[in-house]
Parts: structure tokens; C-alpha cells; sequence
């Protein structure tokens, strides 16, 4: 028996608001990607989407975190540039963000001896995850770790959940560059529920302890370009907007409709007005960010609703006790 594809006709599609030119980055070369410099021996990747990073040593190649999508791209990169530079393209060391698939799940394409580091807490959730696209890391660090490998330093810092259980901060000094993955997205909006966040307090602290580094150039591991001081300032005030939206509308959206409505149906009466709480902490923000922000007009009442929920939840604002 065949089922019959559902056709759906791009007419029927919602219609979203420009995007802004200034959140695009360069053009792909013809295999999907683009590498360019950051600084000196220090480059970046991305295939528009996915971000990743390599640093050119005296002793092997340091890749910071392997998204599937990039995939073999990121070897090719290393080829292309150890080629034009006369350098070794062989790759020595690999960085792990944190634990995420969509990020290291390009892992496994290195060699097996190839030196592997990350948080601790990246460590167990691969071993948990028991997925042979990402090898667990070998080496792991609690708190801070600095890196000296060929000559080059890399500094490593986690200051405790925020978009996962094990995100870490990677900044190179000698470098003027900040890796900080899915908390800002330069030029974009955060995707749904404040890009699939587990731990919205932490998230929101995030830029903050980003912004305590010196650097220049920002690496958030989305889009298609690097990131500046000014796109993390401009991603904290959005945030801000939305957090402070969420508390006025949690104080003010009326339940009693969505109740009367559904009666018994509990959960249909919630879904209304939270819904309804989220929309409208939502609105102003959309107005005011369309246009400045990539899809602001598209993920905005999304990661409102997560932003809410934790200001409800982890905070207890708007918590009432029975009387």
C-alpha cells in the first residue's frame, strides 16, 4: 500500500521580514564552504549555517569543535591552507565545545590518536551518549585549563550550565578571539526556545562572562560570519527586552478566559495563557528588532516562551501560594 506525499505549495508559506545584509557572511567556494583567516595562524570555517575554527601550530593542527554539516570541508580547509601557507596539515588536537552532535558530531573523521579535550562534564555525556560519530574526550579540566601547544596558548573556562550541561568558554588570547558557542548568534536571532537552551539563567549570564575577556573577533559557531563586541552587546540588550517584556505580561495577562473556556481540559487553559503571556512579552520585542536582527520576526515568541518559563520557574516571579 503507498501513501500519497503531501504537497505543500510555497504560497501557502508565512512570509518572514528581510533579512538584514549585515548578518550575511561571504560567499561558499564550490565544495560548500568558506575558510578565511581570523588572525594570523588562526582560521575559521563555516558552510552558512555551522561555524567551526583551526589553529595552524608547530606541532599539528588544532580544530576547534567538527559540526557534521562541514563535515570533511574542515580537512579540505586544513588542506587548503597548510598548501598556501607551507605548513603541516596534519590535525594534532581537537576542542570540544560541549557535547552537542550538531557540533562534534564530525569527530570521528580525525584520527583515533589524535589528542581529544573538553570539559569534564563533555566526557561523561559522551560516554552516556555512546555515539562512535563523537569519541569521548581523553583529557578533561574542572574549572579553567591553558593549553600551550606549539607555541600557541589557548585558554579554556566553564562557569557552569547555560545553552548544555558543559559549554565551555575558549578564548586565544595572542589570537584577539572568543569561541563561545549557541549562546550568541552574530547578525541572528537565537533559533527556538532560546537556541535549545537547558539552562536559560546561565544562558543569559553567558555574554556577560564573554564580554570580561579581551578579544575582537567572536566565534558563536552559527551563521555565516564572525562576531564583534557590538553583536554580543546588541544580543544582551535583546535578551534584556525580552526577559523584563516577559515579567510585565506575566503580571498583567489574565488567566481567567483560557479557564472558563476549557473547563476541565487543565492543560488546554495553560496552553492558552501562556501562550498568551508569551505573545505578548513577545510583541514589542519583535517590533523593535525586525529589521536589526536577522528572524527576529521568526524565533522571537519562541524563545520568549523559554525565557518566561524560566523567570516563573527558576525565579519564581508571578508564583502564587494558596491562601
Amino acid at each position: 500500500m503507498s501513501t500519497q506525499e503531501a504537497t505543500i505549495e510555497t504560497s501557502d508559506l508565512p512570509d518572514y521580514a528581510p533579512v538584514p545584509r549585515s548578518a550575511l557572511g561571504p560567499a561558499l567556494n564550490e565544495q560548500g564552504y568558506y575558510v578565511g583567516r581570523v588572525e594570523r595562524n588562526l582560521y575559521w570555517v563555516t558552510d552558512g549555517v555551522y561555524q567551526c575554527a583551526f589553529l595552524t601550530t608547530s606541532d599539528g593542527v588544532v580544530v576547534l569543535d567538527a559540526p557534521p554539516t562541514i563535515g570533511h570541508n574542515i580537512q579540505r580547509a586544513v588542506d587548503e591552507i597548510a598548501a598556501a601557507n607551507g605548513v603541516s596539515n596534519k590535525v594534532s588536537h581537537l576542542i570540544y565545545s560541549h557535547h552537542h552532535a550538531d557540533h562534534v558530531g564530525a569527530a570521528s573523521l580525525f584520527d583515533k590518536n589524535i589528542t581529544r579535550i573538553g570539559h569534564e562534564e563533555t566526557r561523561k555525556l559522551l560516554l552516556r551518549d555512546d555515539d562512535p560519530a563523537r569519541p569521548p574526550n581523553e583529557e578533561t579540566f574542572q574549572d579553567n585549563r591553558t593549553l600551550e601547544i606549539g607555541g600557541e596558548r589557548i585558554d579554556l573556562a566553564y562557569y557552569g550550565a547555560n545553552h548544555s550541561p558543559d559549554n565551555i568558554v575558549i578564548h586565544l588570547p595572542d589570537h584577539d578571539t572568543l569561541m563561545l558557542i549557541d549562546i550568541v548568534n552574530p547578525g541572528w536571532a537565537p533559533i527556538y526556545l532560546s537556541n535549545l537552551t537547558e539552562d536559560i539563567p546561565g544562558y543569559l549570564e553567558a555574554p556577560a562572562n564573554a564580554l570580561a575577556y579581551s578579544w575582537k573577533h567572536f566565534i558563536g559557531g552559527h551563521n555565516g560570519r564572525l562576531g564583534t563586541r557590538d553583536d554580543v552587546t546588541l544580543h544582551q540588550q535583546y535578551m534584556a527586552d525580552i526577559a523584563e517584556n516577559s515579567r510585565k505580561a506575566i503580571d498583567t495577562v489574565d488567566p481567567t478566559p483560557y479557564f472558563v473556556k476549557y473547563g476541565e481540559n487543565v492543560w488546554a487553559g495553560l496552553k492558552g495563557y501562556l501562550d498568551e503571556i508569551a505573545a505578548t512579552a513577545a510583541a514589542p520585542v519583535i517590533e523593535k528588532y525586525t529589521g536589526v536582527i536577522a528572524a527576529a520576526d521568526v524565533f522571537t515568541e519562541s524563545t520568549t516562551f523559554q525565557v518566561m518559563q524560566s523567570i516563573r520557574l527558576d525565579l519564581g516571579h508571578g508564583s502564587q501560594v494558596q491562601p
